[in-house]
This record gives C-alpha cells, sequence and structure tokens, in this order.
C-alpha cells in the first residue's frame, strides 16, 4: 500500500501443482484485516466454484472474487451464452447461500458464519 497499490489479490495461483501450498481461504481473513483501514480493497482466487464458495470468501474479508478455470470450462463448452449461464448460476447460489445464513445484504456476512475446516483427526473413529 505504501508503494501506491489500490488492492490486493489473495491468491496461491498454482497452487494445485503445490501439495502443501495455503489455501488462499486460510490466509484472507488475516490479509483482508491487515489491510482495513489503508482505502484498499481485497480480491481473492483460488477454488471459487459455486456460489457458496463467494459467500465463504466475502465473509472472510474479500470486496470480490476472481474466477479463473470455471470461467474457462463455460467457455470453452459453451461458449458466452455458457459463461453467462455460469455466472448466473452462481449469483443464484450466492443468493440462496445468504437466505440460508440470514444476511439480506453483503455487509451482513461476516466471519463466524465460515466454519471452520475439519480436521482429519475430528473424523477419526472414537478410541475404545
Amino acid at each position: 500500500m505504501q508503494a501506491g497499490a489500490r488492492a490486493v489479490i489473495v491468491s496461491n495461483h498454482g497452487g494445485r501443482q503445490l501439495d502443501a501450498a495455503v489455501p488462499t481461504a486460510t490466509v484472507l481473513p488475516g490479509i483482508a484485516h491487515a489491510l482495513q483501514g489503508s482505502g484498499a480493497e481485497t480480491y481473492v482466487d483460488g477454488g471459487i466454484r459455486s456460489g457458496l464458495h463467494v459467500l465463504a470468501a466475502l465473509a472472510l474479508g474479500a470486496r470480490a472474487v476472481l474466477l479463473g478455470r470455471p470461467v474457462l470450462w463455460a467457455l470453452s463448452t459453451a461458449g458466452a451464452d455458457g459463461v453467462c449461464r455460469l455466472l448466473q448460476t452462481i449469483t443464484d447460489e450466492l443468493h440462496h447461500a445468504m437466505t440460508l445464513v440470514g444476511a439480506r445484504d453483503l455487509d451482513e456476512l461476516t466471519p463466524d458464519l465460515v466454519t471452520p475446516p475439519i480436521s482429519v483427526e475430528s473424523w477419526a473413529a472414537p478410541s475404545r
């Protein structure tokens, strides 16, 4: 921000090739918090595939999400109409998810709406 940037994109671009890459959802809240009051916006990409993913990203501090692969898939299979359908589907899913969590507008999306990831240990069968 000191160099004049007006936004930050939180991305692990290429992370799918690195098993140990940190998921963007893990670092997003800290980065968004660090940018509070700076006037800069926070965008996120990486793994956004549904309206529920959009809701989680916005709740964790993103101003907007960036879609890559889903748009390319839609474009390659159905052209511009496919991209329009994809964007409408994600928008509809976001509205549905907002209804389910009781959020009337985007300002009501807060980090407490996002469940922390479930650890492998929590799935382990209880010992006898």
